[in-house]
């Protein structure tokens, strides 16, 4: 079949024999019955839901498991994956609905910078920011990664992860010094963050860039597996630590607000 495209130029569609195609189509359509409400989901259920057969599901699920996207329990069960839950969250920040909004009152009620981050596997993205009234600018960027040992909102996720993940982000990632502040430690980092769980918000007192300190609350999806957090960013020479504080039950509401946002998107 041909079909012309604007500048009159005809052009050779690629049916829906393709291999290409078809392999696309049924991840496809694995995703989407992955995500359907009710899981984990059993394969066979998967592959019923998908109209792909059961041993095609299987290697197409082993794939999205390796990669990030899946997870299985081991006895047959399949869910969805962190990688696919970070993207959603990506995905539903494009259409905020309301998220913007809130991120923008929380700035004007603190008058400090706000960031929203979404972990992206063993470190953290910008996907928001919005900044101080002050004349000072922090070198944040939307899209930048960023460590999690020594970050704000990365501490606020790593104290809510299991012992032995945590181990094995810092593990992979490693903990290197930023600042002569960073907690490089194991012990202490594992301190500090058993304070974050204790008093729900995280601070990074310039151990990611001098002369810069922040507030990190971390943000659950469903299943209460922290995903990203909300933070509010200072320079040092304006705000003391303790000025800083005083915002965190405005920090710890907005980040609730926000994980209510992301699960309507």
């Amino acid at each position: 079949m041909v079909s012309a495209i604007p500048d009159g130029m005809p052009v050779q569609r690629v049916g829906r024999s393709s291999t290409a195609v078809s392999a696309l189509e049924k991840t496809l359509r694995i995703t989407e019955a992955l995500t359907a409400f009710g899981g984990p989901h059993r394969l066979a259920d998967l592959s019923a839901a998908s109209g792909v057969p059961k041993s095609s599901t299987y290697r197409i699920l082993v794939s999205l498991v390796e990669q990030g996207y899946a997870v299985t329990d081991g006895e047959g069960s399949y869910g969805i994956g962190l990688r696919l839950r970070t993207l959603a969250a990506q995905v539903s920040t494009e259409r905020p609905e309301g998220i913007v909004e809130l991120l923008e009152f929380l700035q004007k009620s603190t008058g400090q910078a706000v960031h929203l981050a979404l972990r992206t596997g063993d470190a953290l993205t910008y996907v928001r920011k919005v900044e101080s009234v002050q004349p000072f600018r922090t070198g944040s960027r939307i899209g930048t990664r960023m460590p999690m040992h020594a970050t704000a909102i990365g501490k606020a996720v790593l104290a809510h992860l299991p012992p032995e993940e945590v181990e094995s982000i810092v593990g992979a990632a490693g903990a290197p010094a930023l600042t002569p502040r960073t907690l490089t430690d194991r012990d202490r980092l594992a301190a500090d963050l058993s304070r974050v769980r204790t008093r729900g918000y995280a601070v990074d007192d310039e151990e990611h860039e001098p002369s810069v300190r922040c507030l990190g609350a971390p943000v659950f999806d469903g299943a209460g597996a922290p995903v990203g957090g909300v933070s509010l960013t200072a320079v040092t020479f304006l705000t003391t630590r303790a000025e800083l504080e005083r915002f965190a039950p405005a920090l710890l509401e907005a980040a609730r607000g926000v994980e209510r946002l992301l699960r309507l998107g």
